[in-house]
């Protein structure tokens, strides 16, 4: 109980700074405060921009199971939103790895999100547009 208690407080607190992240008109001070939340939330930034989308998920093994399919989607929220920050072909990459995330998320959580399925369908789109 405490355990999830835990978690769900964390997932309140990740959804918070992010949306003042959003707000926040600077994209230097963004890209800063994007690299703050990778460590608070998931690891070390620069493993997860240059591992490859199998590192990235057995990195998640260090979590206990409980824990593991949030932040498995903290994971895969950053990416996305930090794809608005980049281009070419890291923007690819990264979209590529969030929608590995969300779909994993999606066939292993019990809980339906219409959210996440909108967000996988728009990455999808984006995938495809930077691919024409």
């Amino acid at each position: 109980m405490l355990e999830r208690d835990y978690i769900m407080r964390l997932v309140r607190e990740f959804a918070e700074a992010l949306e003042l992240l959003l707000n926040k008109k600077d994209r230097d001070t963004q890209r800063e405060e994007i690299r703050t939340m990778y460590t608070r939330y998931v690891g070390p930034y620069e493993f997860y921009h240059t591992a490859a989308v199998e590192d990235v998920m057995q990195s998640f093994e260090q979590y206990p199971e409980e824990e593991r399919l949030n932040r498995m989607e903290m994971l895969a929220e950053l990416y996305y939103v930090e794809t608005s920050l980049v281009s070419g072909p890291v923007r690819e990459m990264m979209l590529g790895k969030a929608l590995a995330i969300f779909d994993f998320v999606d066939s292993h959580d019990r809980t339906y999100s219409l959210t996440r399925i909108e967000k996988m369908g728009e990455i999808r789109r984006e995938i495809k547009k930077l691919r024409s």
